[in-house]
């Protein structure tokens, strides 16, 4: 028997209810956000019941290459996500965002596996591909938010940009400054979570823990092991994103290619 309460499909179906609220809202302040709540509603509930059953599958045969398969595409879908917030158009966004996913999401997993969590085997599925998948959700959020704020920033001071290149600074002495400012951008939200996790807010493993019946410290540890994950992986992720943009953005002739 779990020592945790079952939810039964009825009860998930109460709570779906709620979203009635939403859109309400929606109506009343015609916000115009009906069709997008209802296509959010069922496209998450839709998601979240197949990778049920694809996590079903994946534990009770317990393969590396399973585990490895469904990690690879996890974070090709997190790097599309993170390029497709990104409004303007430059050759290369795509793969900026899913080496920086990549790189980030499997570098910090991989250390978690083999020295913090160290589960036996390493890959086991259900260690490592929750601990993907939340570093990977929050990675795309730095990533994305660096892009667009290292993209916006390009374009918004192009004339200062373009000037001190003419005057002879090189392409990063011109463009470091938006450079700063973007991977700032995208590590605040993190920054943000971490100063009020335990006192405004219970985050989301922690609540799952305690919830499933673990002991409130022990819930606390994992918590704060994730935390750190993520910071790491957002701080990797976004300082790649952004030097990634910047070297398609700029030219090894130090000028400026356009941007749509």
């Amino acid at each position: 028997m779990a020592d945790y309460i079952v939810l039964q499909w009825w009860q998930v179906a109460v709570a779906a209810g709620l979203i009635l609220i939403n859109g309400l809202i929606s109506v009343a302040l015609q916000l115009g956000l009906e069709k997008r709540l209802l296509v959010a509603a069922a496209r998450m509930t839709i998601q979240l019941i197949l990778i049920g059953y694809v996590l079903n599958w994946i534990f009770a045969i317990e393969s590396p290459w399973a585990v490895a398969g469904l990690g690879l595409l996890m974070t090709v879908i997190a790097g599309r996500a993170a390029a497709s917030r990104t409004q303007a158009k430059f050759p290369g966004k795509q793969t900026a965002a899913i080496v920086s996913v990549a790189c980030s999401g499997f570098l910090v997993t991989i250390v978690a596996l083999q020295v913090v969590v160290a589960p036996h085997p390493w890959w086991h599925p259900q260690y490592a591909i929750p601990l993907l998948g939340m570093i990977l959700g929050n990675a795309l959020t730095g990533i994305s938010l660096g892009m667009e704020r290292f993209v916006a920033g390009v374009q918004q001071r192009r004339t200062e940009i373009e000037g001190s290149l003419v005057l002879g600074a090189t392409r990063w002495e011109a463009v470091s400054p938006v450079v700063v400012d973007a991977v700032r951008t995208g590590m605040i939200p993190i920054l943000n979570t971490m100063t009020v996790a335990g006192i405004v807010s219970l985050p989301g493993m922690m609540t799952g823990q305690l919830l499933a019946g673990a002991e409130p410290l022990d819930a606390v540890r994992y918590q704060i092991v994730i935390m750190f994950l993520i910071a790491a992986a957002v701080a990797v992720g976004t300082v790649g994103a952004v030097l990634l943009s910047f070297r398609q953005i700029t030219t090894p002739d130090h000028q400026l290619r356009w941007l749509e």
